[in-house]
């Protein structure tokens, strides 16, 4: 298991440590944006408070628009030269992309709140990363590689709408039915509560799998398969690549995969009908927040395509 960043501190150290480290960098003439934040996991972690804080995570009451994260266009407002790969597609009002240095890796922030889509109102509030677009014939595929953190996800109050989606395979088809740009599987991550003084904080999240039973499936047409359990904060490996190959069992029919590797296991999945199956396409970060707030967070991030 990988290593997790927790600290057990009062909220105002955690606040102190924040203000001291962004105040001496940008003092010192280092450079650095006011949207990147820089931390030192060095410090001790006495037991010293009841709540589980990670070091860059906002904690206390929100509101569900800042001035801070009012962006003009979805594209407008991403950092000049962001760490992590792909188009930023913002529609929270919430915040805006950050990142922030903890002992010397580079993590994409990604925070939104419930009803924070001044965008597209009927939708859900969201800020992710687009990517390139691979075709359906054999041999294409995309495929995407990163580490991300989960701090904290939609609290609905009903398992069936808690949740936040961190990634998903996305792709087009033919024959109709379903949204003009249809997800294939969305990567669902559900909270998990402690117990006693941490009852009422997510202490680590179940990823579920939410897969189409046809194309264009959306609510009943589709499934959600548990796939495993990562601890809050913990640095969590992930691999996804969706593509066209072979069909073995008939050499004149394909496959249309998606195949995900989290943390060292692997959960590979054959999307239905793939014949009528036009792209591959991925998407990462943040989306879906149907109650208080999501943090996640993304690093060591790559993108592969390959075209036939």
């Amino acid at each position: 298991m990988k290593k997790v960043y927790l600290i057990y501190r009062p909220l105002s150290i955690v606040a102190l440590v924040v203000f001291v480290s962004v105040f001496s960098c940008t003092k010192d003439g280092l450079g650095l944006s006011e949207d990147i934040l820089v931390f030192d996991d060095s410090t001790d972690s006495d037991s010293d408070s009841d709540s589980v804080v990670a070091i860059d995570e906002d904690t206390g009451s929100f509101t569900i628009c800042n001035p801070d994260g009012e962006n003009a266009t979805r594209t407008s407002n991403d950092l000049p030269n962001p760490v992590n790969v792909g188009t930023i597609d913002d529609r929270t009002c919430y915040a805006n992309y950050k990142e922030t240095v903890i002992d010397g890796v580079t993590w994409g922030i990604y925070n939104i709140t419930d009803g924070s889509n001044k965008f597209d109102t009927t939708l859900q509030p969201r800020m992710e990363r687009s990517l390139p677009i691979a075709n359906s014939n054999v041999g294409s595929f995309v495929k995407f590689t990163g580490d991300f953190r989960i701090l904290e996800v939609g609290d609905a109050g009903s398992f069936s709408q808690d949740g936040t989606y961190i990634a998903q395979a996305k792709g087009q088809h033919t024959g109709g039915g379903g949204s003009a740009d249809p997800a294939i599987c969305l990567y669902l991550a559900k909270p998990i509560y402690g117990t006693g003084e941490n009852a009422d904080k997510q202490i680590a999240f179940d990823i579920y799998a939410e897969r189409i039973l046809e194309r264009g499936g959306e609510g009943n047409g589709r499934e959600v398969v548990l796939l495993k359990r990562v601890n809050k904060n913990e640095i969590t490996s992930f691999e996804l690549e969706v593509g066209f190959k072979v069909d073995p069992s008939d050499s004149a029919k394909k496959i249309h995969y998606c195949n995900a590797i989290i943390g060292d296991e692997a959960f590979n999945w054959d999307i239905p009908s793939p014949e009528r199956g036009t792209q591959s396409k991925i998407r990462y970060g943040a989306y879906r927040v149907k109650g208080g707030r999501a943090q996640i967070r993304w690093a060591n991030t790559t993108h592969e395509k390959v075209e036939m």
